[in-house]
């Protein structure tokens, strides 16, 4: 038997290359960029080609991302080649390709954060990649913890400084730095380790790489990995969910790598910034109808390390409209409000949770509805603080809040209507 011929070349053949430049590819990716009848990508790139690789040359516009539909598809049917810093597939244009469908072939080079690990005997399984490319420097925060080592990707040759600025600013003052500039290449450099709290070196290469051996200051407050962080930690008004109903509160919600969450009344944003830090890929925004709470709420994210909480400034549930679809929900104000819990549940994915938290008799009786339409658990959580009575101590009992936690059926039923829902 004949064996089937082979299927069709790919679309788009996408080539890393390093530092090292054209004399650092293998044979398949020097082939591929020979062959092509159009070559993609940066300037800089684009430089390290020789003039043996006759394709066109498209450079990408800025912003990128927007333009890679067109792109392809002005060039359809035509060899087109794309190169790539190091390997495409890590946090490189292969994921953009490759979320437009188109068909790739893969040939990676070994990207910076291989070339950092090796040079720093780093073991890569042990170490957090953190990109700033494209992204705002305070979401390096979320990755602050004692003894962790990472890899930071810059934008630019400012980002040390700035990382620096920021590790002095929540703490980490004491953690050493090093800065691996042109990885792989002939222009290879590392900066010495110097503490951030002593960083004082003049920007280099705006190709780099910073490593960070996190050492946190005896005084800074310090911050876990899992919900109930500190409350000192959030600037608030008073409207803050307190440490420990928090914890409860996330472990209700249940957040996972993903998800995305409605944070409804969100007074200091807790819910929503404990949310989003327990997995770099999930998703919230948080509704809160006061301008002074809202731009609060955007401070305390980026101060704890997740500046991509989107901020809604409006009043629930007309504020809802057109918001992407919940895989859960937590209303921690505002539960009196016509129609809002019903139009939570509506909103939320099959399968979705909600959580609303309150302390209040006319909203307790309202939960106290939607358990009865609706199933889940309704729970009465009640924290007590040990305080000076005297010369002795004694208990300081918070308010109990009442809490009502539900999974919506992954086939909805009919909800059962409200007592004179049909008056």
């Amino acid at each position: 038997m004949n064996p089937a011929p082979p299927g069709p070349s790919p679309a788009v053949t996408v080539v890393g290359i390093g530092a090292d430049g054209w004399e650092g590819l293998p044979a398949a990716s020097r082939d591929a960029l020979r062959d092509a009848d159009v070559l993609v990508a940066g300037p800089r790139q684009l430089g390290l080609l020789p003039e043996e690789c006759a394709g066109e040359r498209v450079a990408w516009p800025s912003p990128l991302r927007p333009a890679v539909p067109g792109l392809l598809a002005a060039h359809a049917g035509r060899r087109v080649a794309v190169l790539a810093s190091g390997d495409p597939m890590f946090y490189g244009i292969g994921r953009a390709l490759a979320e437009e469908g188109a068909a790739l072939r893969v040939l990676p080079h070994p990207s910076s954060v291989s070339y950092a690990a090796a040079r720093l005997g780093w073991p890569l399984e042990d170490v957090e990649v953190v990109t700033l490319v494209g992204r705002p420097v305070p979401r390096l925060a979320a990755a602050l913890h004692e003894g962790r080592r990472l890899l930071v990707l810059s934008a630019d040759a400012t980002t040390p400084a700035e990382i620096a600025a920021l590790l002095r600013d929540r703490g980490f003052g004491p953690s050493r730095m090093r800065v691996l500039e042109q990885l792989g290449g002939p222009a290879e450099r590392t900066t010495a380790a110097t503490v951030a709290d002593d960083w004082r070196h003049a920007p280099g290469d705006p190709l780099n790489v910073v490593a960070v051996e996190c050492r946190r200051a005896p005084d800074a407050l310090r911050l876990g990995a899992v919900p109930g962080l500190p409350d000192d930690a959030y600037e608030h008004d008073g409207q803050l969910t307190k440490r420990h109903v928090r914890a409860a509160t996330l472990g209700a919600l249940a957040p996972a790598p993903g998800e995305l969450l409605w944070d409804i009344g969100g007074g200091s944003g807790s819910i929503a910034i404990e949310w989003l830090r327990t997995h770099p890929s999930c998703r919230a925004l948080t509704v809160e109808r006061d301008p002074v709470r809202a731009e609060r709420i955007t401070r305390n994210a980026d101060r704890l390390g997740v500046p991509a909480l989107r901020v809604v400034t409006g009043a629930a549930p007309a504020a809802l409209d057109r918001l992407p679809r919940p895989d859960a929900v937590f209303v921690g104000g505002g539960l009196t409000a016509p129609g809002l819990l019903d139009a939570c549940w509506q909103a939320l994915a099959p399968g979705g949770r909600l959580v609303a938290n309150t302390v209040t008799l006319e909203s307790e009786a309202l939960l106290a509805d939607a358990h009865r339409r609706h199933g889940g658990e309704l729970v009465r959580l009640a924290v007590a603080h040990a305080v000076p009575v005297g010369g002795f101590t004694g208990w300081r009992q918070a308010m109990p809040v009442t809490q009502w936690a539900a999974r919506k059926p992954a086939t909805a039923h009919p909800a059962t209507p409200s007592p004179g829902a049909d008056r």
